[in-house]
């Protein structure tokens, strides 16, 4: 009999997930471990997705709520210290959302036409975090537009009218929007461009009657933050999530081995089923797989063998790289692809010191070497651990280009940062970036980087200590 490999993914998977699930009998703790390791940060992403997606779509009741899936929410301002669903938001650009529940039908987002100096994205980001596509301005241009998304299970054909469909892996997933904000006085502009954002189902764009809606979901709830990191309920939502995900051929042998302790679509992880010795180790490799991050963001992270760039993106640019999932998720979830937007990250001093707000540093970019962009940039800051923007007393929590005639130049004709918790004095205050009293880092941000940002012949300067 022949099979295409694509046939032979799907026999494989509803294999896997028609088989009994069976524990201690057939894996050893020292397998379950080792599964459970691989499983954790495979899955860290998808659950710490869900745990801001449930609250921004599905729980009416918490405070980040938005709007009901499939139903566009404008937020008419930027984020601010209190805004703390979401760790390392920028303070630059308004967002939109859209909870995408694509299970009925694929949906349409048109958008408006606008200045060509305006900065505008809708990154689209599946239910595992992927990119998986983008509209704005340097994706489709700010001359408007006609977009569907669909997901994985629509067949259809292009409609007319539409100029391009994108496709998602996953029947969940967030269109987020961005729409720079150039000053305060700007902020009309922006709201009456979020205004003519809009989104529907292609059954209406259409014109046509609308097709039997999918069922009804009872959501799961979401762990903590904090819960991620030991609670075993992580596996339950990780396998709710995996439901509305269908197994990708590259995934399949994967699949099979995390069903071996109860993980996968269509698996029950059923911790109470568990012997002492297999809960132990399933708790172990959860702790293995945080530690991995940690050492690899101590090693590869901080000493800037791999960056921001290397971390988001699309699953054919990351290559199933699991690891660099999770730390995309943990260091700033739902981050751009790089040729949106690049994030060098200011985490430690220039003689590998972290960050804390006890000390004064100084940033300096010579005269012509600022951040090349064709759009803008900017630095923020964040306070550890929570990541999360920090209040201070003249409620400034980024410097960025559009602010460049307040900057005081240099002799040189350059322009230093004041990167510490109070004031560097009246005369520098226009160039300060206060920071918190403790453990801080700041992210640089390049909107749509020029090439030589994303080839590195740009390097952004480092964090100098001030010392005297």
């Amino acid at each position: 009999m022949n099979i295409s490999k694509l046939n032979f993914a799907a026999v494989v998977t509803a294999a896997a997930l028609l088989a009994p699930v069976a524990y201690a009998q057939d894996v050893t703790p020292a397998e379950a471990r080792e599964i459970a390791k691989d499983a954790y940060i495979y899955g860290y992403p998808v659950v710490d997705s869900y745990r801001v997606q449930y609250a921004f779509f599905a729980d009416k009741n918490d405070p980040a709520f938005k709007a009901p899936w499939n139903e566009l929410k404008n937020i008419s301002r930027v984020y601010t210290p209190a805004d703390t669903t979401i760790q390392t938001p920028n303070s630059d650009t308004p967002y939109s959302y859209v909870g995408m529940d694509l299970r009925t039908e694929p949906l349409v987002f048109t958008v408006p036409a606008m200045e060509k100096d305006r900065y505008f994205s809708v990154q689209m980001i599946d239910a595992y975090t992927f990119n998986f596509d983008y509209i704005g301005s340097r994706a489709t241009g700010n001359d408007g537009g006609v977009f569907v998304v669909a997901g994985p299970n629509w067949k259809g054909e292009m409609p007319e009218g539409v100029d391009k469909v994108f496709h998602s892996e996953t029947e969940f997933g967030m269109a987020q929007y961005r729409t720079q904000l150039i000053d305060p006085a700007d902020i009309d502009n922006v709201i009456k461009i979020q205004s003519e954002y809009k989104v529907e189902p292609l059954s209406t764009f259409l014109g046509q009657p609308a097709p039997t809606a999918a069922p009804v979901i009872d959501f799961i709830k979401p762990l903590t933050k904090a819960e991620e990191e030991t609670s075993l309920a992580f596996f339950d939502i990780l396998n709710f999530n995996l439901n509305y995900a269908p197994t990708v051929p590259s995934e399949v042998e994967l699949m099979a081995r995390f069903a071996k302790i109860g993980v996968g679509p269509g698996q029950k992880f059923d911790a109470d089923s568990l012997s002492p010795e297999t809960k132990t180790a399933i708790q172990n490799g959860m702790a293995d797989g945080m530690a991995e991050f940690v050492e690899f963001n101590k090693q590869k992270i901080d000493t800037g063998e791999v960056t921001s760039g290397d971390l988001f993106g699309t699953r054919a640019f990351l290559k199933n790289n699991y690891l660099y999932r999770m730390a995309a998720a943990i260091l700033g979830i739902y981050g751009n692809t790089k040729q949106e937007a690049m994030y060098p990250v200011y985490s430690v001093d220039s003689k590998g010191e972290k960050l804390d707000g006890a000390n004064r540093y100084t940033v300096h970019f010579p005269a012509g070497q600022l951040p090349p962009v064709n759009s803008f940039w900017s630095l923020t800051m964040y306070d550890l651990p929570a990541s999360l923007l920090v209040d201070n007393p003249i409620n400034r929590y980024l410097l960025n280009s559009p602010m460049l005639p307040q900057f005081v130049k240099d002799a040189d004709g350059g322009i230093t940062f004041y990167i510490q918790n109070e004031s560097p004095g009246k005369d520098k205050e226009a160039n300060w970036l206060p920071a918190p009293k403790g453990p801080f880092w700041s992210i640089l941000r390049l909107y749509w980087p020029k090439e030589d940002a994303l080839n590195g012949d740009w390097k952004a300067p480092a964090a100098e200590r001030v010392t005297n």
